[in-house]
Formats: structure tokens, C-alpha cells, sequence
């Protein structure tokens, strides 16, 4: 005795067997991607509470960046040499964040306090079309070394006159990393400015610290 199938009852297998399907590779494509995920960069320390002044003459506070990662490079507007390269990289970073639609902020730190002046640092900032999300900071020169030295733990130093003088170079040397810290304030990361791997290696660990905060 033979069974016949309907055209109703058929169809409606065969929708239940697509859905199995369906199913079946939504659970390999999310298996895949979690096995893709990158994991977020190690906390490496954490950058102190400082006050300092920023080119708007507004204060700037640890405070007021907690709540979403920003990178951090030191700078100072009367550099001749490596400053101007960094400050191109660090738009140029900008523009590719935004594109990415990472939530991020910056702040370039001056390592030469005493000269650049609030009105200084804007005028130098208008040159690399820094927006609303990219804070110049200045302050006293102690506490601005002491926040360089052992909050960010890099180098920076003043070069004497007459070295300079006679053997060329910068007034002030100091480091060239590019510095990611997440929303609570803790260094994430350390990046050569002059890297060729820069810019998706900060896009990378911005977003995995966008994925931790989103757990």
C-alpha cells in the first residue's frame, strides 16, 4: 500500500529542512567568528589622575577622558624633526578610526610646556585638522615629566644649549610611541610611531577593547 504526500505536507518539510539548514550555518558562522575574535591587549598600568591645561584653555583631567579609549603621543610645536611625522600619523589614525566607526579620543601631551602655550598648541593643531576628539595638552613642566616618566613610563629629556649647539638635534628628545588606554584609564598598549604596522595594529586593539566593554 503506498502512501501518497501532498503538495501542502511536502512543502512544508521542505521549509522546516531549509530552516534546519539555516540553522545549522548561523551556528558554524558564529562558532567561526568567535574563534577569530582578537583578544583584548593585556592592562599594562595605569596612567595617574593629572590636571592639565588644554588648548582651548579649558582643564583636562584623567577624569574627563574615563568612559572611552584614546591614544596618547608627546609632541612639542617648535620640533623640527620627528614631531610633524607624528602628528600626520596621528590624523591619519583619526580618519581611519572614524572611518572604522571606533569610538575613540586623542591627546598629544607637550614635552615643551614652557613654550607652547595654549594658542600655540592651536595654532599647531590647526595644521593637522584636529577636531573636537583631538586634545592638545599643556601644564607646568614638573608635573607634565613626571606624568611622561612614571605614568607612561617613556623617556623624555632636556638637551642643553650648547649641545644642541654644537652637535645639532632636538632641544628636547623623547619617545615616539603612540600610547592606547582604555576608558578606566589603563595603558592597553605601546606603538612606534614610525611602525609600518601602526595603524591596524592600534585598529585592531582598538576594537577588541570595544568588544570587552560590550560584554
Amino acid at each position: 500500500m503506498s502512501t501518497t504526500v501532498s503538495p501542502a505536507a511536502a512543502g512544508e518539510r521542505w521549509v522546516w529542512a531549509a530552516l534546519a539548514l539555516l540553522l545549522v550555518v548561523i551556528a558554524v558562522a558564529a562558532a567561526v567568528s568567535w574563534s577569530r575574535r582578537v583578544p583584548a591587549p593585556d592592562v599594562l598600568g595605569a596612567v595617574p589622575d593629572f590636571a592639565l591645561t588644554e588648548r582651548s584653555g579649558q582643564p583636562l583631567t584623567r577624569a574627563t577622558l574615563d568612559g572611552q579609549p584614546w591614544v596618547a603621543d608627546f609632541i612639542f610645536t617648535r620640533c623640527t624633526g620627528m614631531c610633524p611625522a607624528l602628528s600626520t600619523r596621528m590624523a591619519e589614525l583619526r580618519r581611519r578610526a572614524r572611518e572604522a566607526g571606533a569610538e575613540v579620543r586623542f591627546v598629544s601631551f607637550s614635552v615643551d610646556p614652557t613654550y607652547d602655550t595654549p594658542e600655540r598648541l592651536s595654532a599647531y593643531a590647526q595644521r593637522f585638522g584636529a577636531g573636537d576628539d583631538w586634545f592638545f595638552v599643556t601644564g607646568a613642566r614638573d608635573a607634565l615629566y613626571q606624568l611622561i616618566g612614571s605614568g607612561f613610563r617613556l623617556s623624555v629629556a632636556e638637551r642643553a644649549p650648547e649641545a644642541v649647539a654644537s652637535e645639532g638635534g632636538e632641544l628636547i628628545t623623547h619617545s615616539d610611541r603612540f600610547v592606547l588606554v582604555d576608558g578606566a584609564g589603563r595603558i592597553r598598549g605601546y606603538y612606534h610611531g614610525g611602525d609600518a604596522d601602526l595603524f591596524p595594529a592600534l585598529l585592531r586593539d582598538l576594537g577588541a577593547l570595544q568588544a570587552e566593554a560590550g560584554r
